[in-house]
């Protein structure tokens, strides 16, 4: 890599941003196939904090326009609440 070459702020949180998502699908597969509830606990607490690191990258990544979202309208998301809902049902 050139010596002249630096990551700025923007792709700095944007590889942070990437990590953190490797690490939390990596958790989450870990953890669907741990059977020790001591290792099971590890992986869910892990977890968790990884998606709190995760969410307050994003954030930064939003405030500053780096991170562009749609504002979905309300009904778009009572609609995705329900199919979640009906999927957790079937699954019961």
């Amino acid at each position: 890599m050139n010596q002249n070459m630096q990551l700025n702020d923007q792709d700095r949180l944007n590889d942070l941003l990437s990590q953190e998502k490797t690490l939390i699908g990596g958790y989450a597969t870990n953890l669907c196939e741990a059977s020790c509830q001591n290792l099971r606990g590890v992986l869910q607490q892990n977890m968790q904090a990884t998606a709190q690191d995760q969410y307050q990258v994003f954030d930064q990544m939003r405030q500053r326009n780096w991170y562009p979202i749609e504002q979905v309208p309300p009904d778009k998301v009572q609609t995705a609440k329900q199919q979640m809902g009906q999927m957790k049902q079937q699954f019961s």
